[in-house]
């Protein structure tokens, strides 16, 4: 299994965690990386708790997001050594906005620029 297989294959139940403390560590809420990530997906509190409860994979949790957000596309920069902006898999690309998304959120951005309004 190549990387982007095990990445895909990852829980998004094994991941949120980390996305929690990382948010709240820094002084957010649980209620703000929501916004986050229902902002992103267009998925919603039930949603996110099945989700959860069910370990729906990376693949999966992106593939049936009910609305990739319209302006995820704004979202620019470097996360984990690469440009968001130029990754071509579609899918590993909107991990990587979800990723930026959070660590924006942990490093004190205004809501309205995370969310590119």
């Amino acid at each position: 299994m190549n990387n982007l297989e095990r990445i895909y294959k990852m829980s998004f139940a094994s991941v949120y965690p980390h996305y929690v403390v990382k948010v709240e560590k820094k002084g957010r809420t649980i209620e703000e990386l929501h916004t986050v990530i229902f902002w992103l997906t267009g998925y919603n509190k039930n949603d996110l708790e099945n989700i959860i409860t069910k370990k729906v994979n990376f693949e999966d949790f992106f593939t049936n997001a009910p609305q990739i957000n319209l302006n995820a596309s704004k979202i620019t920069g470097v996360i984990c050594g690469y440009r968001v902006e130029e990754i071509e898999d579609k899918i590993m690309q909107q991990i990587r906005y979800l990723d930026k998304l959070v660590d924006e959120l942990a490093k004190g951005k205004k809501m309205e620029k995370i969310l590119r309004e």
